[in-house]
């Protein structure tokens, strides 16, 4: 993130889920890494190494999501007061989009994952629906074209 003083805005389940994801690194991903690494320097001459390179390269990401989830943990915002009649950031929403019915939750964009569903604050759509309310059609722009949008059903 760069503003570290941002606020990342989560549901209780997203922050959990970070949380989790930060344990399952710091206790089990990274001492699979340090292993791999162990074992590749056995191989030999580590400038011609393949697999030592690899694991250093895994080795770096793991580190680096590790301080990303920190950073993300330590600036979460737990959102939960959220007004039960209008769409906000854990609101799950049935919506009317071209004939067809489609529920999402409205999570903060550390959580989204369009095909399970949850769909982030900060889209295009996410930040349209925002503050509506049952039987409100809202027209959205979209890299696509305009969206129409009919809200049927809200709730927590």
């Amino acid at each position: 993130m760069s503003n570290k003083s941002q606020n990342l805005e989560v549901t209780k389940e997203g922050l959990q889920k970070l949380k989790d994801e930060l344990e399952h690194l710091k206790t089990v991903t990274r001492y699979e890494v340090i292993e791999k690494l162990r074992i590749a320097r056995g191989y030999g001459d580590l400038s011609e190494n393949s697999e030592y390179d690899e694991a250093k390269n895994e080795q770096s990401f793991v580190e680096g999501r590790i301080k990303e989830l920190e950073e993300q943990i330590r600036n979460a915002k737990v959102v939960d007061d959220v007004k039960a009649d209008e769409i906000g950031i854990g609101s799950y929403m049935t919506v009317e989009v071209g004939g067809k019915q489609m529920t999402y939750q409205l999570v903060g964009s550390a959580e989204a994952d369009i095909k399970a569903g949850k769909l982030s604050n900060a889209s295009p759509v996410g930040e349209g629906l925002m503050g509506h309310k049952v039987g409100d059609t809202v027209a959205i722009e979209v890299p696509r074209g305009t969206v129409t949008y009919t809200i049927l059903d809200i709730h927590r």
